[in-house]
């Protein structure tokens, strides 16, 4: 592969500091919402599984993502790391959002991660579960502040 490393390693292996610091700059560029950032952490063949949804490569991220923020509005994630080994990443998340109604979400899931040796993601394959939400009852509110780094995300 010729092109440059992401601008946020670390590269595999991973060790627990290097996974959780995937993980967060990950959490990170999902919540700037902007499908091109988010596509460049990928290699230009990615494969994904989202839901029931399946994507190949960066310009069908970018399709994807671009479709997602249009109707998941007001989108905040929040990713916790589950394990790790070698080049592999397992995450729990949740993430909010309100549809075109106003209806409030809470998106709880698992992602699998496989990267290359550049440190860009080959392989996502994410199971999500959407479970209606009052707006009272929210708890991401845009992207984690420093203080909460680290912190673990609750399981409901």
């Amino acid at each position: 592969m010729n092109e440059p490393r992401p601008p946020f390693p670390p590269f595999p292996p991973f060790t627990a500091e290097a996974a959780l610091q995937k993980v967060q700059a990950a959490e990170d560029a999902w919540n700037t919402r902007d499908p091109q950032r988010v596509a460049m952490a990928y290699t230009p063949d990615s494969a994904w599984r989202n839901r029931d949804v399946f994507v190949t490569g960066r310009e069908e991220i970018i399709q994807f993502l671009t479709s997602k923020w249009e109707r998941e509005l007001d989108y905040a994630l929040r990713k916790s790391l589950w394990g790790y080994r070698e080049n592999r990443i397992a995450v729990r998340f949740q993430y909010e959002w309100h549809d075109a109604t106003g209806q409030w979400w809470r998106s709880y899931g698992n992602e699998l991660w496989q990267f290359s040796t550049e440190g860009l993601m080959k392989r996502r394959e994410a199971s999500i579960n959407d479970v209606q939400i009052d707006e009272v009852d929210r708890r991401v509110f845009g992207p984690r502040p420093e203080s909460e780094r680290g912190v673990e995300i609750p399981l409901r």
